[in-house]
């Protein structure tokens, strides 16, 4: 039997062995169920358990909080193994077909990586990575091991991103020449310091497990467990990477976006702690079927908003919270409504329909369809666009260069420098870090 020890040494090796058997032929248990685990099932983690495993089985379970994990076997059973080190539950997953992973952003990637290694299929949470470098790595891995992935946007799916897609392929608004996305993120502290001191960890956490493949630090209570770690550079990737990968979706599908050419930011940069408290970002599109010459995407967070009449309402209108526009040459679609109201009134809109997302993802683990986000195709490249503004961020006024192919930018090289990160002892993973 592999153990603890011996799965932890090889996890990278997995990565140059052939799969053993079809992935579509793994679901053996008796009855024909999929066997899932749960990586990560508090919070956001246990609705993805839940509503992946709905006629299926829970075979386990992991999460650093051990109050998190007894809820979760009170749910779905004694008989559910649990595990507070997510290594140890992939060194003993032979009857584990498919896996969640809902954990921290830090956390996504090794753990995913080391799943599809390990022959799983995996539903990870947005954003997909933590890093740009981290999510190249995942889109290749599963082209090469041919596994079913999808990424937690769960509003990819939905009927009203759905017909903002259709209406962007229909060139309602003509070629599209400008997208506005703003948010009312963060609802968690940004653009503070570190605490000092530290607190007991108390005994039912299991604190280093959770700070992975970060940096050491001392715990403090209430301060990044259960839910306050986004807002921290080394565990979180901001408003952005939080809301980033459900608002650009429907752009990125509807103009058939590819990565940006040039990203920059207003300011102001993090504090070396933590991202700033409000920001905005522009992206430079390369031109496609669906746009201009080329797209000017802007994204605002922390209160900060477009003027209205860049989106060609009156100055003074209120604009709510949250919003995702595109504007064409010949109107805007504001979400997945057509304007000017009396300029489209007689539109004729196309019927489109939903899916369950975490359905979908179930249902192609077990040779019945395909995913909508998978990891090499969608999601993966969306990531790392969505990523690419949280470097730019660092760097406040300053054009940055992007060379996808290259993967570095041309004009920065200490901008390159957040590509990727380096792991802790103890904590890596083959090809990451």
């Amino acid at each position: 039997m592999q153990t603890r020890r011996t799965f932890i040494r090889h996890l990278g090796a997995a990565a140059s062995l052939p799969l053993v058997m079809p992935p579509l032929a793994r679901a053996a248990s008796p009855n024909g169920k999929l066997r899932i685990a749960g990586i990560g099932v508090g919070g956001k983690g246990w609705g993805d358990i839940e509503l992946t495993s709905k006629g299926q089985i829970v075979v386990a379970n992991c999460d650093i909080d051990q109050h998190r994990l007894d809820k979760s076997a009170a749910r779905f059973g004694s008989d559910v193994r649990k595990y507070n080190d997510w290594r140890e539950l992939l060194a003993h997953a032979e009857d584990v077909d498919a896996c969640t992973v809902s954990t921290p952003d830090h956390m996504h990637a090794p753990i995913a990586l080391s799943a599809i290694r390990a022959g799983k299929h995996v539903y990870v949470q947005k954003p997909l990575t933590f890093t740009v470098q981290e999510a190249r790595v995942l889109g290749e891995a599963t082209a090469k091991h041919g596994i079913m992935t999808q990424m937690g946007t769960q509003g990819h799916s939905s009927s009203g991103v759905r017909m903002a897609v259709a209406l962007m392929r229909q060139k309602a608004v003509g070629p599209v020449r400008e997208v506005h996305i703003w948010t009312n993120r963060p609802i968690w502290p940004q653009g503070i310091d570190r605490p000092a001191g530290s607190d007991p960890v108390p005994d039912y956490i299991h604190w280093d497990n959770w700070l992975g493949v970060a940096p050491a630090r001392p715990y403090k209570a209430g301060v990044y467990h259960p839910f306050k770690w986004r807002g921290w550079l080394d565990f979180g990737t901001g408003a952005l990477g939080d809301i980033g990968c459900h608002a650009f979706d429907q752009f990125w599908e509807g103009l058939a976006l590819t990565a940006p050419t040039e990203i920059w930011s207003d300011g102001p940069a993090p504090n070396g702690e933590t991202f700033s408290s409000a920001s905005t970002v522009h992206y430079l599109f390369p031109g496609t079927e669906y746009t201009a010459e080329s797209l000017h995407l802007v994204w605002y967070d922390g209160g900060n908003k477009p003027a209205p009449e860049t989106l060609g309402l009156p100055a003074g209108t209120n604009l709510p919270d949250g919003g995702r526009v595109a504007i064409g040459s010949e109107g805007i679609i504001n979400g997945h409504r057509l304007g000017p109201d009396d300029k489209f009134k007689d539109y004729k809109y196309p019927e489109v329909q939903p899916d369950d997302h975490y359905q979908q993802w179930t249902r192609a683990c077990l040779g019945q369809g395909k995913t909508t986000t998978p990891f090499d195709t969608f999601a993966a490249p969306m990531t790392e666009a969505v990523l690419l503004g949280n470097i730019a961020l660092r760097y406040p006024g300053t054009h940055l260069k992007w060379d996808a192919t290259s993967m570095r930018f041309t004009n920065h090289n200490q901008a390159n420098a957040f590509i990727k990160r380096p792991y802790r002892d103890g904590w890596q993973v083959k090809g990451l870090g």
